[in-house]
């Protein structure tokens, strides 16, 4: 008998921590206080960037689009999970669900590939600084950050397009804080193949590859930066892509982590696979947003010094 969702199901019920009532206010209150600091850390980043045209350059068009993006996908998420917390069992529209999944994964694939870019920008400063002001171009760059998210979004829809044209039956809970398409997958009560096969080639394009321009960038740029003769010249030229280099391994760590747990578990769960499961998805979907204004402000010197120009705590010409 065929089924359809819209005459199967109108509706997903989110699990969250109910298993845990005890958890929730102090999951709710630690969830909370990082989201508030998410956007404060960076609108301020965005506000610094935007206001300052020292910072016009192609690296902080980057972080600009990045801190942007980061507050994109909390906020996709975090007021659903937020929700989950005041409720025993959230109940959640399926048109509501796919549209909070298409939001997140669009950002998180965006970022995948804008990491990517943000490399490569690292690449031409380091091996080509003389040729940097001209491959770097804002006829460059522009397009560079564009790409990213075009590439983030047109994954989403294909991604989010298979998974509407899927029939869910009777099973509608999903053991998650938020509609994440792996968790959906699993109710289909149909052959989930194709869409087993369009994740595997989602990850390829927005995950593997932007991984593998990343990793090949740092060799050239690591190769680059010891054959500087001066300690000096290592620390300064080291330096302009630290910061880069710590968001890129809190985020793939992360999402490497959570993604290559173990997918299979028994409907109950156990207790501590439910808290390991929840600290996963703060780690992922709080965590790294909270942290990179946080990486950027403390290792970046124009950066501190226009933060604490705005902040009015020090003159910008008075240095650090």
């Amino acid at each position: 008998m065929g089924r359809t969702n819209d005459s199967v199901l109108r509706e997903f019920v989110l699990t969250g921590l109910s298993a845990h009532p005890e958890l929730q206010t102090v999951f709710f209150v630690l969830v909370l206080c990082m989201y508030l600091m998410i956007l404060l850390g960076n609108g301020v980043l965005i506000s610094v960037i935007i206001c300052y045209s020292h910072l016009h350059t192609p690296m902080y068009f980057f972080l600009c689009n990045l801190s942007f993006l980061d507050i994109c996908y909390t906020s996709s998420s975090v007021p659903l999970i937020l929700d989950s917390f005041l409720t025993v069992r959230k109940r959640v529209s399926f048109s509501g669900c796919m549209v909070q999944m298409f939001l997140s994964f669009a950002m998180g694939a965006t970022e995948c590939v804008l990491l990517g870019m943000m490399a490569l920008d690292r690449y031409v400063a380091i091996c080509y600084p003389l040729r940097y002001p001209v491959i770097m171009r804002k006829g460059a760059y522009v397009p560079m950050a564009a790409g990213s998210w075009v590439a983030g979004i047109v994954d989403s829809v294909v991604q989010t397009s298979l998974a509407l044209q899927l029939p869910f039956c009777a099973d509608n809970v999903i053991n998650h804080f938020v509609c994440e398409i792996l968790a959906i997958l699993k109710l289909a009560c149909a052959d989930i193949s194709i869409n087993v096969i369009s994740m595997a080639g989602s990850n390829l394009i927005v995950l593997v590859i932007p991984l593998l321009v990343i990793s090949i960038s740092y060799i050239f740029i690591v190769a680059t930066i010891l054959r500087i003769p001066s300690t000096e010249g290592k620390c300064k030229a080291f330096s302009t892509c630290s910061a880069h280099l710590t968001v890129v391994i809190v985020f793939f760590v992360t999402i490497f982590f959570m993604y290559a747990k173990p997918k299979s578990k028994s409907s109950a769960g156990t207790d501590n696979q439910d808290i390991i499961e929840a600290l996963i998805s703060l780690l992922y979907g709080v965590m790294t947003p909270m942290l990179n204004p946080l990486i950027y402000s403390l290792r970046n010197k124009d950066v501190k010094i226009a933060v604490r120009n705005m902040l009015g705590r020090k003159n910008f010409s008075d240095g650090i």
